[in-house]
């Protein structure tokens, strides 16, 4: 790589804007360093988010780069033998302080957020097999008992070290590179070819791509975001996997939906402080807190339920956030079920016919993330 991995790492980090994430930061370089190659993004990659993931045992008085090494160190060592770091300092160390006044920190947990993240992929339905095979080093999950099986699911594990966006199989659409928790939301809500859906928070569309793959292409998928830039990105990818049956759509949140159809499923899957994705974005641990936890727990109530008025009766609504916190969770479910006395919770299609699920980060090797669903009355 010509210059030494931890010079580029301590660059990434002290390019980091106050406030701002660290992936983005990391982003930016890589694009100005095209020389580095696959395996160089992939390496100074891994050795800023080992930083952050470890950066409360590092010495402050050293230098960037020496921390980087320190945290590369720390996180081979961990590799080996996760039981040499103590819960006891995990639990002070590895997250922020308010994090415990908001959820359970059991040790699974806790030594999960310290591994290196996985990377999952989704298949076009029926597509898995030979997708897995064209990429090789790819493998299905094998899901805990009281979820599996999950009718539909064509997530794979890719174990190998290419470049996915170059290969063969991506260009063409046939899959796609999403996590392995977000892939179940999209069988939670379980879409029938012909119906009409509404995914209120599309993002960059991953989600809706994926409901309109389970609907075969037909009926209608409303993609609305309040950004233009990455609805914009929704198309491109939306081109790429032959995606047909959807329009896209601006809705900040504010206010009833940019369209007068009644859908058989809502989809919010709102924003979120993101306590899911710590695994994978362990500078978040560091930037986030418990007023923004709060303050989100308040935008995702209004979200869902001026996006509640969308659903027809027999409709569902599902509700997903990528977060384990309190109060973004089990409270903004509560909180919607005791204000609208004309939906009912409704039965996941995963898990075991509960209403609700929480996919722990240390049960999947995937995100963490909130599921919850409720049925209009006729």
């Amino acid at each position: 790589m010509g210059e030494t991995l931890e010079i580029h790492a301590a660059r990434v980090i002290g390019s980091v804007r106050p406030g701002g994430p660290a992936a983005a930061a990391l982003r930016e370089y890589l694009a100005g360093n095209r020389t580095l190659g696959a395996v160089g993004r992939r390496s100074v990659s891994r050795a800023v988010f080992s930083y952050y993931r470890w950066l409360n045992w590092l010495e402050p008085a050293n230098s960037a780069q020496k921390r980087v090494t320190q945290a590369a160190e720390l996180q081979s060592r961990f590799d080996r033998d996760p039981s040499f770091f103590k819960v006891e300092a995990l639990a002070a160390r590895a997250v922020p302080g308010w994090l415990a006044g908001e959820m359970e920190l059991p040790a699974a947990y806790l030594r999960q957020l310290q591994r290196e993240p996985p990377l999952w992929i989704r298949a076009k339905s029926g597509a898995a097999e030979e997708v897995g095979r064209a990429l090789g080093s790819a493998e299905a999950p094998v899901l805990p008992g009281w979820l599996s099986p999950a009718a539909g699911l064509a997530a794979l594990r890719y174990r190998g070290t290419a470049d996915l966006h170059k290969s063969p199989g991506f260009q063409s659409g046939a899959f796609e590179i999403q996590d392995l928790s977000s892939q179940l939301v999209g069988l939670a809500c379980a879409p029938a070819p012909g119906e009409t859906w509404w995914d209120a928070c599309a993002g960059e569309g991953g989600k809706a791509l994926h409901l309109s793959d389970l609907m075969g292409n037909k009926g209608l998928v409303w993609a609305t975001d309040r950004s233009v830039r990455r609805l914009a990105l929704l198309k491109r990818r939306a081109a790429r996997a032959g995606m047909f049956n959807y329009r896209p759509a601006v809705w900040t949140g504010a206010g009833s939906a940019p369209f007068r159809t009644k859908c058989d499923g809502v989809l919010v899957d709102a924003p979120c402080s993101g306590v899911g994705t710590w695994q994978r974005n362990p500078h978040a641990r560091w930037t986030t807190s418990i007023a923004d936890v709060r303050e989100l727990g308040v935008v995702q109530a209004g979200l869902l339920a001026r996006a509640s008025a969308s659903v027809k009766p027999g409709g569902r609504l599902v509700y997903s956030v990528c977060t384990l916190t309190g109060s973004e969770t089990a409270a903004v479910a509560d909180g919607f079920q005791a204000a609208h006395p004309d939906f009912e919770p409704a039965p996941l299609a995963i898990g075991k016919g509960e209403s609700r699920v929480t996919l722990l980060p240390q049960d999947l090797d995937a995100n963490g993330m909130f599921i919850a669903a409720w049925r209009r009355l006729r």
